[in-house]
């Protein structure tokens, strides 16, 4: 074979694995140095339930249960070299964005989204860490509303973040509709409104799409340790999609092992903890 037929035919065969879901997720996100949230929990989250988690990281946080003490960008062409050559070579069945930064990433970003060729994206538009430093500039923000959720098969928003995509107030049952609503008007194929930052005694995610929705309610669990539930259930719904599971399925699924890592969160650290990503390991 020559050398200039090869590229071809790398495409090819990578073009007949995505018609069959193998599980396989790649993550756009920041690296997070304490392993509570970032690629970190990603992986961690993909491989326990049963995905093959490949990444391209943005970003190196220097970052523990404390805060988030330092935040170094990766060069506009080493994240995109990274994405490229896993979707060249061992392809993907879902993508999953995370800490994104900044215009020209959110950019790239995109591109790459559309370079994976109708690969279905999980978007979690991180924009403030659980400490409470910011992970998206601010002008970042219309780029992710105008870039980012047009290309979503799912968001995944949290109040904070759902209220600035929409300029809605998310502070009820009512206002999680309503905001996820003006998300599916925006172009988002389905929205999870996570309700987390929502009061109430009882936690109440709310799945969005153009059919209805579906409600997911459960105890509020008192913990101070909740480092990455947002990285981690949107690569456990990832996660989901690329094995093929129905959307309801793979986010139900991926809600129901987000809910036992926070119950058995391992308590490291002095301030706001990781989960209990390994859980199923050890059984029920």
């Amino acid at each position: 074979m020559g050398e200039t037929n090869l590229p071809q035919a790398v495409s090819d065969r990578v073009g007949d694995d995505r018609d069959q879901k193998r599980g396989r997720v790649l993550i756009l996100a920041g690296s997070d140095s304490g392993g509570g949230a970032g690629v970190q929990a990603d992986i961690k989250a993909v491989t326990m339930l049963g995905g093959f988690a490949a990444t391209a990281i943005t970003a190196v946080t220097i970052q523990n249960t404390l805060g988030v003490h330092g935040v170094y960008p990766l060069p506009i062409d080493v994240i995109e070299a990274q994405a490229k050559a896993v979707l060249d070579d061992i392809g993907a069945d879902a993508l999953k964005t995370g800490m994104l930064g900044s215009v020209e990433v959110v950019e790239a970003v995109a591109g790459l989204i559309d370079y994976a060729d109708n690969v279905p994206t999980v978007v979690d538009p991180v924009m403030i860490a659980k400490g409470g430093s910011p992970l998206l500039e601010d002008r970042a923000v219309e780029a992710v509303r105008r870039l980012m959720v047009p290309r979503a098969a799912l968001l995944t928003p949290n109040a904070p973040e759902a209220e600035a995509l929409t300029g809605i107030a998310v502070a009820d049952l009512d206002g999680q509709r309503r905001a996820g609503e003006a998300l599916l008007e925006m172009g988002a194929r389905a929205v999870l409104m996570k309700g987390g930052h929502v009061p109430g005694e009882t936690v109440i995610d709310l799945l969005l799409t153009r059919d209805g929705e579906t409600v997911l309610e459960s105890e509020r669990i008192d913990t101070r340790h909740t480092h990455g539930t947002g990285c981690t259930l949107a690569s456990a719904c990832a996660a989901g999609i690329a094995k093929g599971l129905p959307l309801q399925v793979a986010v139900a699924e991926a809600w129901a092992y987000v809910a036992e890592a926070i119950r058995r969160a391992p308590g490291l650290g002095q301030g706001h903890g990781p989960l209990d990503h390994g859980w199923p390991l050890r059984g029920r």
